[in-house]
């Protein structure tokens, strides 16, 4: 994927996360991974306003040039792309039922099976630290780790994923499940799925989606 068109993939991303509601004004941030440094929206630009010349490029270590100033979260960014290699995009976003949770210091436990499909049994809720710190990074990569998504206490969600279009998935997925949960403990008091379920429902995930022409054959064929 070139520059340009990286570009143009994360001002795509905003525009999405500010139609579904996961980020509104000049909330959240967005960011892709670009040789050994990154790509990220610029602080302070609305996502209708936001155009793919604005991204800023920049190093890991905070070094960058031309007219915008990066995003205020740019060390967050950085801190998840130096400690997951994994990790080629990043969405942070600020959806109301994942603020809500992480108002409360909670993460997400299993009360439904697809909190598997962010790499565990719950989605943990970092420390909190000011929003724009070093110590925020921290955070968030202490409790993204064997995760791909995680809350941030008193602030809002974070997630990454091989491309920037899985990332903008799995943030509205989070916040589709922390909709679901917040509406289940409203009515009472959800039924966990146990550890071994968890398990089941992970192994599944490893191939979940994906689609495998060849071996759906030999299966056919057996049959």
């Amino acid at each position: 994927m070139t520059q340009t068109t990286s570009a143009e993939s994360i001002v795509a991303a905003v525009r999405s996360l500010d139609a579904k509601g996961l980020n509104s004004g000049t909330t959240g941030n967005v960011s892709v991974r670009a040789g050994a440094g990154m790509l990220i929206t610029p602080t302070g630009i609305r996502a209708e306003l936001l155009r793919p010349d604005q991204i800023v490029e920049m190093s890991l270590d905070g070094q960058w040039s031309g007219p915008m100033r990066p995003s205020s979260e740019w060390s967050m960014h950085a801190a998840i792309y130096r400690a997951a290699p994994q990790a080629n995009a990043v969405v942070h976003a600020h959806p109301d039922h994942c603020v809500a949770i992480s108002c409360l210091r909670q993460g997400i436990p299993a009360f439904h099976y697809m909190i598997a499909s962010f790499g565990g049994t719950d989605v943990r809720c970092a420390e909190y630290a000011p929003f724009g710190s070093p110590e925020l990074g921290d955070a968030a990569v202490a409790t993204l780790e064997g995760r791909n998504a995680c809350l941030l206490a008193n602030h809002g969600m974070i997630c990454h994923g091989p491309d920037v279009e899985t990332a903008v998935a799995r943030a509205l997925k989070l916040e589709t499940l922390a909709r679901q949960y917040v509406l289940a403990t409203s009515i009472g008091k959800p039924v966990l799925l146990a550890p071994d379920e968890m398990q089941v429902v992970g192994c599944k995930y490893t191939t979940y989606g994906q689609q495998n022409p060849q071996a759906d054959k030999l299966a056919a064929a057996v049959k």
